[in-house]
């Protein structure tokens, strides 16, 4: 009876002590449109191309456009550390962003680290493009 116990109290700790809210870029509402021929999107008018749209998300939004010609949207928020808020910023050739405050490197193919600290993925965003407009949303 006294292992039970035992195997109990331990499963409850791991239980609550594995996946703290903190250590998750906040889910916050996003609701971005604009016409595709904006000027803010200028970049994603060829594969490859990038841009951070700021004012959106915890830290900005990052659109990227794939090479099958779909978009990818991602929080701009880096996922190490994300209380810190620290957003990423793009690197030259726009297939990975850096967090300045970190050094980690994000893939924008799919949004996952390619350079550590960071284990975790940004967070992604679903992406829609009608009558030639582009819809990011969570």
């Amino acid at each position: 009876m006294t292992r039970k116990l035992c195997m109990l109290a331990l499963l409850t700790l791991v239980y609550f002590s594995c996946g703290k809210s903190g250590d998750l870029v906040p889910n916050v509402a996003v609701s971005f449109e604009a016409a595709v021929n904006d000027p803010r999107l200028t970049a994603l008018h060829s594969p490859g191309g990038a841009v951070i749209i700021q004012g959106y998300g915890v830290a900005g939004i990052i659109l990227y456009r794939e090479a099958d010609l779909t978009y990818a949207a991602y929080d701009a928020c880096s996922s190490y550390n994300p209380a810190a808020r620290c957003a990423v910023v793009l690197d030259n050739n726009t297939l990975t962003c850096t967090d300045p405050c970190s050094g980690s490197k994000f893939s924008l193919i799919d949004g996952t680290p390619v350079k550590a600290p960071a284990t975790r993925s940004l967070r992604a965003y679903s992406v829609n493009v009608s009558n030639f407009e582009i819809f990011v949303s969570n």
